[in-house]
């Protein structure tokens, strides 16, 4: 079995690979993945053997405290972003409101948006981060799939790739992540769809909201995340290929 197949977490994979040969991004250095609360001994070996020292972890307290790091050495450096549509769509079913596939579609664009309205100063620390090191990283949230996928999609945009590639990136959730049993909130089978997948229409949402605030993304990267110049050149460095 390969390094980078593993059973817990699902959605565990290697930046660098979807992007290859396009973007001559250093091969197992950064890794992208769903929650590392639930890994049994054979894939935290595997995930050690990568080399990987430091975790980046956007979940918010309360998912960090029911499923805390199962990964031994390893710093965790905690970017807190609370899932906000979780407790949207709690609330509206606990108040007996019908919900359809496109309700839930628009919550998630909406969540997207917040990524840049109400977090960018987190994804700013996340870059902070990068910059430190060039040392083997995980980066992820519950599912690996939201904050995790606008954070991929912002390193591989500063990285070089296209719109088309970091979608290509981002849609293989779809294909990888198996969503725990009882993970639907109680949502009618083609809801819990919606919200344990990945949609172009959800990243979308977030590159309209950078876009009407900042003008573009390479903007974004430089006013809202400290990104200038010199940084460029070192995250380039670092993450790119000799």
């Amino acid at each position: 079995m390969s390094l980078l197949n593993l059973t817990t977490p699902s959605n565990f994979r290697d930046l660098a690979e979807p992007v290859h040969p396009h973007v001559a991004m250093r091969r197992l250095t950064l890794f992208r993945s769903d929650h590392l609360g639930a890994l049994d001994a054979q894939d935290a070996r595997r995930i050690q053997a990568l080399g990987v020292r430091r975790v980046i972890d956007f979940r918010g307290e309360r998912e960090r405290l029911s499923a805390a790091c199962a990964l031994p050495g390893v710093q965790v450096h905690a970017l807190t972003i609370e899932p906000t549509i979780v407790q949207v769509l709690g609330d509206l079913m606990a108040a007996g409101q019908p919900l359809t596939a496109a309700d839930v579609v628009g919550h998630m664009q909406d969540t997207y948006r917040g990524f840049v309205h109400h977090n960018t100063w987190r994804f700013r620390e996340f870059f902070g981060l990068l910059l430190e090191s060039g040392e083997p990283t995980v980066f992820h949230c519950t599912a690996g799939k939201d904050r995790t996928g606008f954070a991929a999609a912002l390193v591989l945009h500063a990285l070089g790739a296209t719109r088309a590639q970091i979608l290509h990136d981002y849609l293989l959730t779809n294909q990888r992540l198996k969503p725990p049993t009882g993970a639907g909130m109680g949502l009618a089978p083609e809801l819990a769809r919606v919200l344990w997948g990945v949609q172009v229409e959800f990243l979308e949402a977030a590159f309209e909201a950078v876009e009407k605030d900042h003008g573009t993304l390479d903007a974004y990267l430089r006013d809202g995340l400290g990104l200038g110049e010199p940084e460029h050149q070192r995250l380039r460095a670092l993450y790119l290929q000799d």
